[in-house]
């Protein structure tokens, strides 16, 4: 990005406070697309609203979900949105967020008021500001959790709702909250994030604070600040995030160059005992020192997708596998209908793009299941399939540079038949059509950065950077670039090299990372041998929707 347009976006923010586009929006929406001034395009988005491929009078949509909990009312109302406005279908997000397309202009009052008739918001899901709270996904019922993360998920959430104290930040704030010993919610890449720990000198559970996590052109790995805040001193809890927020709003060091804006650079520049004593200084109360003994799960691998007991006696969830998070509006209806029927009603949205029904009694497992299987759902899938992630893709997104959605449900399909169980912990894949990594490339055990390649005839054609060898937890590592510019419709081929390859030399029953460091890039780019497959058909550069 120019100077210019740096210059640009922070004289846009000063002019106008993001949140206080809505009336803009309400009078576009009168006056037409053809009104709409050019700096409020950008402001759209403190309101979940970006512009959509091809920018020709269509938008996609965030809606707010923290930690994923949607209520059979709140569901509805979206799914009712979805078959308006959306042409039947929307998106999971990798923010336990959804995510509608084709909008118009003149739709957006009634799309607010029924989202918000029913206790929704879309102000915050996108722009410079705090974004989707996440959470654990089975917060409340999971039997593994530490502390249930819903009363700080919900204190967090609304601390920052239309806080115009925090509504012109640097860039994007990604913040997490983590309950489980394993730390599904991958805080370890959040700008902040909560993770509860159990103190070991008098069992008192609270949180422990990260910060400046990020992945897109450089990963940071967070670091840990030097406090601890029992689980139920909820105010205290919220007070920490507020001053590690302001320290985030007050350096005018990250305002001067927009690719340099993330809290990630200045937890960098100033190092975590710095940061500790800083956000320190903000508060009139002494939190105690970070409880000793805490490290990050060796697992923190988990898509809750399957049927699973919940803490609560007789009670189970269903995890279903939505790969590449895209759903139908019909589908989406059955889901509402056996939530509401065989369980209490709620849904779960995970950042692994699936969906868990909770709540359900065993004797009402089995015609919960045949009606799900019914709308083509299941749960019973190969680990390759359940762990997958793609970002939205050249479909609709202005930054992508590849397809997305139709890809990685056909490099899926392919590796399941020539690898149907990569191994017990499963191989994640993640999918992303350019370099921002909405989808998490770096820290998949395979990452894919969307590109373009040029080929011998001088076409050009969508490809993509093959990555691996990232994981999360104990032995965090980012993925390393193996084989740039690899056209899209070989790298299935190339995968399934790998893949097989793993299987067959793996030692000791280590990981895929840990077998993906031990190999030279050399060794790793002759395993993938892009270069000796030949015969592969071509699937289309662009894709229409296609349904989960």
């Amino acid at each position: 990005m120019s100077e210019e347009k740096i210059i640009e976006a922070e004289r846009l923010k000063r002019e106008k406070d993001g949140l206080d586009v809505r009336a803009d929006i309400y009078r576009y929406a009168v006056d037409g697309f053809d009104t709409i001034d050019s700096g409020d395009f950008m402001r759209f988005k403190w309101w979940g609203v970006y512009q959509q491929r091809p920018n020709e009078g269509h938008f996609m949509m965030r809606i707010k979900v923290p930690g994923g909990r949607l209520n059979n009312e709140q569901f509805r109302a979206i799914t009712e949105l979805t078959t308006q406005y959306g042409r039947g279908f929307s998106d999971i997000t990798t923010r336990q967020t959804i995510q509608l397309h084709w909008l118009e202009i003149q739709q957006f009052p009634d799309i607010f008021a029924r989202l918000e008739g029913v206790g929704l918001t879309s102000a915050g899901a996108c722009g410079d500001i705090a974004r989707n709270v996440t959470s654990s996904p089975a917060a409340g019922f999971d039997p593994d959790e530490l502390v249930d993360t819903r009363p700080v998920t919900d204190a967090i959430q609304d601390f920052f709702h239309l806080n115009k104290n925090f509504s012109d930040l640097p860039r994007k704030y990604k913040i997490a909250v983590e309950g489980s010993p394993i730390q599904s919610t991958v805080p370890q890449i959040n700008d902040a994030s909560l993770v509860a720990y159990r103190r070991q000198s008098d069992g008192v559970v609270g949180y422990h604070f990260f910060v400046g996590g990020g992945l897109s052109l450089q990963p940071h790995i967070a670091k840990q600040l030097d406090i601890f805040v029992p689980a139920d001193e909820i105010e205290k809890i919220v007070d920490v995030q507020r001053a590690i927020s302001e320290c985030y709003r007050d350096a005018s060091q990250l305002r001067k160059k927009r690719t340099r804006a993330r809290l990630k650079y200045l937890m960098a520049e100033w190092g975590p005992e710095k940061f500790t004593e800083e956000v320190r200084k903000k508060l009139d109360w002494s939190p105690d020192a970070a409880a000793p003994g805490f490290e990050f799960s060796d697992e923190t691998f988990r898509d809750h997708v399957g049927i699973h007991e919940q803490k609560q006696e007789g009670l189970y969830w269903i995890g279903l596998c939505i790969l590449a998070g895209r759903w139908t509006d019909a589908q989406m209806n059955v889901v509402a209908d056996v939530a509401q029927k065989y369980g209490n009603g709620d849904i779960r949205l995970t950042n692994v793009q699936n969906c868990l029904i909770p709540n359900i009694p065993a004797a009402n497992l089995e015609p919960a299941k045949a009606e799900l299987a019914a709308a083509g759902f299941a749960w019973e899938v190969p680990t390759i399939r359940r762990g997958a992630q793609s970002c939205t893709g050249i479909e609709f997104c202005n930054l992508a540079l590849t397809e997305t959605k139709l890809r990685i449900k056909d490099v899926i399909s392919h590796l399941e038949m020539v690898t149907p169980e990569p191994y017990e912990r499963g191989i994640k894949i993640n999918m992303n059509g350019c370099p921002n990594s909405c989808a998490q490339h770096h820290v998949g055990d395979i990452g894919l950065q969307g590109c373009m390649a040029t080929m011998g005839d001088g076409s050009k054609v969508e490809a993509f950077d093959i990555h691996v060898g990232g994981d999360l937890g104990k032995d965090a590592t980012f993925t390393k670039a193996i084989h740039r510019k690899v056209p899209a419709h070989l790298v299935k081929y190339a995968l399934a090299n790998v893949i097989q390859n793993f299987q067959a030399t793996r030692e000791n029953n280590e990981r895929f990372a840990a077998w993906a460091h031990r190999h030279t890039n050399e060794e790793l780019d002759a395993i993938l041998g892009v270069e000796t497959i030949v015969g592969a058909p071509e699937l289309p550069s662009r894709a229409e929707a296609v349904p989960a």
